[in-house]
């Protein structure tokens, strides 16, 4: 993987590779930035420069022994940490448990979310995290000699699912890492990782990407036209992630405009049995999904508020999104919109604090009914 693999941050490449050249290289680096920006395939570009024989500024030559193994991702001195569950390992988990998935998963795209990998790994309904453990593992993987007589590089993604006891273990790797070692932390936010780790690492803001830049990776990587293309990077806000996401039809995200219409369409017409049967149904996605789902119907209430404004420079709004909401707008205004987002907002912090599905689910519905009324 090179630098020409990853869409813009050229400013980002070029700075990465003046640290490397320049020998002012930091042994640990913390890439933060929006989601969807590239932090993730900056760092997995930038380890295998740093672990390949002949880089230039482009990045990996893609031609020495070291680049050109089997997979770049098997490389024996490239070691990752993720956050996991205790599916596999109910012991002493760590990332190794999945690290299968977690090859596949960056072999695929190296542009993906937490809910992503959540799936990949069947942990939907668990709460993901990296223990304890994970910092005995790297400590004993470091102590070993490189492999390949070079440097030894560490990808730890989303460092702020540590715990404290974890982050203060890593801490001391961190410090005095063995020679030659680098640690490339990727943080969506990095204001929650342990702050003696923030402070021992160089920061490299990746900014959001341009709606422009967007466009044009979706027409030169999946033949998108111009004018969808256009659109679609105008709705992903910077994330060339979220853009991947909404080309795929059958996607999270279409089964969430689903549920929003029915919900709406329901409430609206007073439909009390067929509200009960989409809140059953909807009890039945599992709260993560479920936490999502809230999120995106409180993303939609505020497009269709906005919507009646007719400032398209400020809507993110899909085609069927917009052709709902050509109807559906009106019926969101100021008499209702606070009430209906504080409804969401109470739906999910239930649903977080594992109140029944159900009856949250049901008793959102029937407020719905008053709530679009009053509008």
């Amino acid at each position: 993987m090179t630098f020409d693999d990853i869409i813009g941050q050229e400013e980002v490449k070029k700075h990465l590779a003046k640290l490397l050249f320049e020998n002012k290289l930091p042994h640990a680096i913390m890439f933060c930035g929006p989601q969807g920006a590239g932090k993730l395939p900056l760092a997995l570009a930038f380890s295998q420069m740093l672990l390949c024989q002949q880089p230039s500024k482009d990045g990996a030559c893609g031609t020495c022994s070291d680049c050109q193994m089997s997979s770049i991702w098997t490389h024996p001195d490239l070691h990752f940490s993720f956050p996991i569950y205790k599916g596999k390992s109910s012991d002493k988990p760590v990332s190794d448990d999945f690290l299968q998935e977690w090859r596949e998963r960056i072999s695929q795209s190296p542009y993906f979310d937490i809910e992503d990998w959540l799936e990949d790994i069947g942990a939907e309904n668990q709460q993901i995290t990296i223990y304890v453990q994970e910092s005995d593992n790297l400590q004993r993987k470091l102590a070993l000699k490189s492999s390949q007589g070079g440097r030894k590089v560490v990808v730890i993604w989303l460092p702020e699912r540590m715990n404290e006891q974890t982050g203060n273990k890593l801490l001391k790797l961190i410090e005095e890492p063995p020679v030659g070692t680098h640690f490339l932390l990727v943080s969506q936010e990095p204001d929650l990782v342990l702050g003696t780790i923030q402070s021992r690492v160089q920061r490299i803001n990746i900014p959001a990407l341009s709606e422009e830049t967007i466009s044009k990776a979706l027409q030169e990587r999946h033949d998108m036209q111009q004018d969808d293309a256009d659109l679609l990077a105008h709705i992903a806000q910077g994330s060339y992630t979220e853009a991947l996401k909404r080309m795929q039809r059958d996607s999270e995200q279409q089964q969430f405009f689903d549920l929003f219409i029915q919900l709406m369409r329901h409430s609206y017409a007073r439909r009390v049995k067929e509200l009960q049967a989409w809140s059953l149904s909807v009890a039945e996605l599992g709260r993560e999904r479920q936490k999502r789902m809230l999120e995106y119907f409180q993303g939609q209430l505020r497009e269709n508020y906005i919507y009646n404004f007719h400032q398209p420079q400020i809507n993110f709004l899909g085609r069927e999104e917009e052709n709902f909401s050509t109807r559906f707008a009106p019926f969101i205004n100021e008499r209702n919109v606070v009430g209906i987002m504080n409804e969401l907002s109470d739906a999910g912090r239930d649903i977080a604090q594992n109140v029944s599905a159900r009856m949250v689910f049901f008793d959102l519905a029937l407020k719905m009914i008053v709530l679009l009324k009053n509008g």
